[in-house]
């Protein structure tokens, strides 16, 4: 079936479940003569992965990725890249009670319903643990358009009711962002985060929050109307990872409260750096780089709502496969908080959608 393979030019596929050998990641449509190792890939990869601190789940993987095409004498070959990450620290058995019973707030059901069975042991398919194939696929995109002047950086906004006051986010550094273990970075409304969640763990329950996305750089004209608009894209991309329940950008739905004249941004003649003729820009960025989902050349800002965790160590109301009333306690080890974990995964989507759509606009027009 469909649904495995993301993106038009630069195309990821991946495959694999959470407690199976392990995943797999194609890459394809990778430029030839990009300088690429298994070190280029770990930075983003160990921000994701589980074990982190006391906020994250326990699990113990090394998320080595092994490159098993795609790289000769340590340069793309124009050829597909082929990742593999080995899973290592399973534990099955976890799940044994849920193979007749579904989880709220998971896709048991829904997985159910489509195909007739499922894997039971963990998330199956829907396991978050998918991400790491586009983490690893992410930092190759981030590669590429660094080569352009283009930075993706994301961050945690908001955990509960403790919202972060981010003046500039395009201001943002990773060392902010990796200053603290929620990654948050103002560090006032970092600490109440981590209180938060510490407490939402220690009432065996867990909580959400939002995390903001910034992308500085990017060129105007990226985005192919009508039905691959670069906003489009972006939701679809952020909407696809696990717990994500709602995508904006630049104002987002604030703007339902606005008028036109609150809401516009006015453009303004700005002469570019060592260039006397001028360049258009806006003095606001309320629509957040994107105007009729086509980069406008201000930076793209959007934010994704995360669900608390779905997975909480304490007895819920549910129901067995033959629709009977019952109980269940969710073993396992889970996120108490997913927010720290989706940054580098969220900077990934955002990645591999604008280097397709990079990719896509060198051939939308003639030079000259």
């Amino acid at each position: 079936m469909a649904g495995n393979t993301f993106g038009k030019l630069f195309r990821v596929t991946t495959a694999g479940v959470s407690h199976g050998p392990g995943y797999l990641c194609i890459i394809d449509g990778c430029p030839a003569g990009l300088p690429l190792s298994v070190e280029d890939l770990l930075p983003d990869i160990r921000r994701r992965k589980p074990g982190q601190s006391k906020l994250t789940t326990q699990r113990k993987e090394d998320d080595l990725p092994e490159i098993w095409s795609g790289v000769f004498e340590g340069k793309t070959d124009g050829t597909p890249i082929g990742l593999v990450f080995r899973n290592g620290d399973q534990r099955s058995g976890d799940y044994g009670d849920i193979k007749d019973k579904y989880r709220p707030g998971h896709a048991d059901y829904t997985f159910d319903a489509k195909y007739g069975f499922r894997d039971y042991r963990g998330g199956g398919r829907s396991s978050a643990r998918e991400t790491v194939c586009r983490v690893a696929a992410g930092a190759v995109a981030k590669k590429l358009l660094a080569r352009e002047g283009i930075r993706v950086l994301g961050y945690v906004k908001q955990v509960g009711s403790v919202v972060a006051d981010i003046p500039d986010p395009t201001a943002v550094t990773l060392e902010q962002v990796e200053s603290n273990d929620v990654r948050c970075p103002e560090p006032d409304a970092a600490a109440k985060m981590i209180a938060l969640i510490d407490e939402a763990r220690m009432d065996r329950d867990s909580i959400g929050g939002v995390s903001e996305l910034v992308a500085v750089g990017v060129p105007p004209g990226l985005g192919e109307p009508v039905f691959d608009k670069l906003k489009a894209d972006l939701g679809k991309a952020l909407l696809s990872l696990p717990a994500v329940l709602a995508f904006e950008y630049g104002n987002g739905f604030r703007c339902a409260e606005m008028r036109g004249s609150e809401n516009n941004d006015v453009f303004v003649p700005t002469s570019g750096e060592g260039d006397s003729s001028p360049t258009i820009r806006t003095e606001t960025n309320r629509h957040g780089g994107m105007l009729g989902g086509i980069s406008s050349g201000e930076p793209i800002v959007c934010r994704v709502a995360i669900k608390p965790t779905s997975s909480i160590p304490r007895s819920q109301r549910t129901v067995t496969r033959e629709g009977e009333a019952t109980e269940i306690l969710v073993k396992g080890r889970h996120d108490p908080c997913l927010l720290p974990r989706f940054v580098p995964m969220g900077e990934a989507m955002v990645a591999l959608v604008l280097i397709d759509h990079l990719m896509r606009a060198k051939c939308g027009r003639l030079s000259g």
